[in-house]
């Protein structure tokens, strides 16, 4: 539910609107919202998956890419496979399962739209406070 919701809000920031299932908008929800409510409790429960994901692409070596989206300068990109390698394989197999595609698919699919996502998300160069719902609501104007 929480990630075919965060599918639409995504869809709508992005400008995709509701592509189906293979959108990478629904991609972006089922993942964030598997970092929101499958990792670890300590600490979890107020805090949004954004900055959870963007300091799991920094500490697999994504620290240029994952700087550049928040940023307010141009956004670097990123590949499918540096996706598959930065997230944790049964994080991304549940993504996967949740879109109907591979796992390859999946992080291909991420890899194209996570950038503009992040980079919508944080207008301000950093990544804002508050549940992803609201800051996802808040930047649809």
């Amino acid at each position: 539910m929480a990630g075919s919701d965060l599918g639409s809000l995504l869809g709508g920031l992005l400008g995709g609107g509701n592509q189906g299932g293979g959108g990478g908008a629904g991609v972006l929800g089922s993942l964030l919202g598997a970092l929101a409510g499958g990792k670890s409790g300590g600490g979890a429960e107020g805090a949004n998956p954004l900055g959870g994901l963007i300091d799991m692409l920094t500490k697999s070596g994504l620290v240029d890419q994952a700087e550049s989206w928040v940023g307010t300068g141009r956004n670097q990109p990123v590949s499918g496979a540096q996706i598959a390698e930065a997230l944790p394989d049964d994080t991304l197999q549940k993504v996967a399962a949740d879109a109907g595609v591979s796992p390859q698919e999946a992080a291909d699919q991420i890899a194209r739209s996570l950038p503009q996502a992040v980079d919508k998300l944080t207008p301000d160069g950093s990544v804002p406070s508050g549940s992803l719902e609201d800051i996802i609501r808040r930047q649809q104007l």
